[in-house]
């Protein structure tokens, strides 16, 4: 399973150029180009899902059974039991899924938020120089959204 999860981690951005391509060349050509952008479209949503699935299960395979506890077990053999089984690979797989997605997903509203924030703080400094120091305030302020994100990344990886 984790030759197939390295497999399609390596053909899934050539998959996704050829399509892009595709569909830019027959923009240039004067051709339909919502096609091919339909499918390229497709082919991230499931190479998405499917290097999601594969990293779950390629950090899977690497658990090792555990051994057979006896009949009887204490409190303490158990909170054992239960570290053990949060250190779990799987579980380390998707606390690196989680990371990635927090931190993509703050950048992305990050930059929506600098994107309407810049242009009209730019307006508002060139109308009254003077405003350039409140209207840098929401600049900052959209970027510190990607900020956040990036903290509880770092907090989610020092967890696992």
């Amino acid at each position: 399973m984790t030759a197939l999860f390295y497999v399609v981690l390596i053909l899934a951005p050539m998959a996704l150029l050829v399509t892009a391509f595709t569909a830019l060349r027959n923009k240039a050509q004067g051709k339909n180009y919502k096609r091919p952008l339909r499918i390229n479209i497709a082919v991230f949503a499931v190479l998405t899902v499917l290097v999601s699935v594969l990293c779950i299960n390629a950090f899977a395979d690497n658990e090792q059974p555990a051994a057979s506890a006896p009949a009887q077990t204490t409190a303490a053999q158990t909170e054992e039991t239960q570290e053990a089984a949060s250190d779990a690979p799987s579980a380390k797989g998707l606390g690196l899924l989680s990371a990635g997605i927090v931190t993509g997903l703050a950048g992305i509203g990050g930059g929506i938020a600098v994107a309407a924030g810049a242009p009209a703080a730019i307006a508002a400094t060139a109308e009254n120089p003077k405003s350039f120091g409140k209207s840098i305030i929401f600049v900052a302020l959209g970027e510190s959204i990607a900020l956040y994100g990036v903290v509880i990344s770092i907090l989610i990886l020092n967890r696992i």
